[in-house]
This record gives structure tokens, sequence and C-alpha cells, in this order.
């Protein structure tokens, strides 16, 4: 149990830390929009930084809607950290046991995000990236064209504790074939991700492919016999009590 307790803490941190060391990489060293082949020219790092969750799934844009955004995340922590330690105790399988360690590390990779990535990286209000319609947030930006400055106002991205996006930098770039009907020459996995969002992903997949394994059913037990609950604990020794059966009721003694 206590090797097991600490192979799943050594998975938790060393994962967090593999999350973030490269989320830290592509805000240090890359301009958001910037793309780069990572392996040939089908997988590439094409930094952009996402308001919602994964594979830029959102709630809205205004600050309530990022604030429950967060909210939900937090909640969605707690409820899966509670479920691995239940099941830790229980003695699970560890395949089970890593399954939804990888989910929870994903949570928590993103939420760290959203929380700090405000206050340690600068905030630039007239980055065309924060530029972000419906969320009330107006910010005077200065642009200059053809030399000249112009002032103007600007709706951009709510950002704070709890507000800030998350940092997303890989994807595939594959098309589907041009003979393919309405899907020719598209993209066939569009989205981009990090390293927190296949971890979720992975545990998610683990678990819907290894469910009868991790949830196996309980084999139901064909009594043909039914005591009735009145009999004495002498009758039931002595087995002198009717019995009814599937051919009738019957007399065991």
């Amino acid at each position: 149990m206590k090797n097991k307790l600490t192979a799943l803490i050594v998975l938790i941190v060393s994962f967090l830390f593999i999350d973030q060391l490269i989320k830290f990489g592509i805000k240090i060293n890359f301009v958001e929009g910037q793309s780069q082949p990572l392996i040939g020219n089908w997988f590439v790092l094409n930094y952009i930084e996402n308001p919602g969750m994964a594979f830029g799934t959102t709630f809205g844009s205004s600050i309530w809607a990022k604030l429950g955004l967060s909210i939900f995340r937090i909640i969605a922590i707690l409820g899966i950290g509670y479920f691995l330690w239940t099941e830790y105790r229980k003695d699970a399988r560890m395949e089970f046991l890593v399954a939804i360690s990888l989910i929870f590390i994903g949570a928590i990779g993103n939420l760290i995000d959203s929380m700090f990535y405000d206050f340690l990286f600068s905030f630039d209000p007239c980055n065309y990236y924060n530029y972000m319609e419906g969320t009330g947030n107006f910010e005077n930006c200065v642009q200059t064209i053809r030399g000249q400055e112009y002032s103007r106002a600007v709706e951009v991205r709510h950002h704070g504790f709890l507000l800030g996006n998350v940092v997303d930098m890989f994807q595939f770039n594959v098309q589907w074939p041009n003979a393919i009907p309405y899907v020719g020459g598209k993209q066939v996995f569009p989205a981009i991700w990090n390293f927190a969002d296949a971890c979720i992903t992975s545990g998610v997949v683990l678990i819907l492919i290894r469910n009868k394994t991790y949830f196996p059913k309980e084999k139901k037990i064909n009594n043909s016999l039914k005591i009735p609950f009145h009999i004495t604990l002498v009758q039931y020794r002595k087995r002198d009590f009717p019995v009814r059966t599937s051919r009738g009721l019957i007399t065991c003694g």
C-alpha cells in the first residue's frame, strides 16, 4: 500500500512539473501565434492562449463565466482527489489509480495557469490575442498607422486571479484527403492542446476501454430455496420448516 501511494505521488508531482515546464518554456521563448514544426509537418508547436477548458471549450466571455469555469475546476479537482483517495484506501488496481491520477493531474495543471499566470507573466491589453468581445472590459490602446499614433478603446479579456488563460501549444497538422466530400482538405483534428489535456484524455480513454475490469458486475446467485424470515434458529438447524421451491411447497426435516 505504501509503495503504491509513493508511486502515485511521484507520478502526480513529476507530470505536473513536466506540464508547467513546457508551458513556461513556451511563454518565455514563443510569441503568441508563433508556430514551429515539431515532428515533420504533421505535429507542430502552435502557441495560443485558451480562455476556456480542454480543447478550447468555453462557457462565455463574461467575468462570471470565467470565474465559474475556475470554480468548476476547483470543485472537480476536490471531487477527483477524494475519489482517488477512497479508491486507494480500497486497494484498487494500480492501473485504475493511474487513470484517475492522470485526470487529476490535467485538471490541476490547467487550474495553475488560470490562477497564477496573469501574475507571473506581464499582461498586455493591447496585444491582439487579448482582444475579446462581450467582456465589457475596455482598455485604451495606442496604435501606430503610417507613422501616426491613434488611440482607441478595445474590448479585452478579463485578467487576474482565477481569470488567466490556459497555455496550449500542440497540434496535429493532418488534413483529410481532398477526394473525401465535405471534409476534404480540412484538418482531421484542428484543436490545439497541452500536456495537461493529454493527461485528461489518456485517463478517460483508459477508464472507458478497461471499464469492465475496473467495475466488474457482481454475479447473481440463483438460489431456488427461499427460506421464510419468520423461522426460528432451532427450526433452521433441524431443517423442520416448509420451503418454497420452483416445484411447490415442501417440508424439510
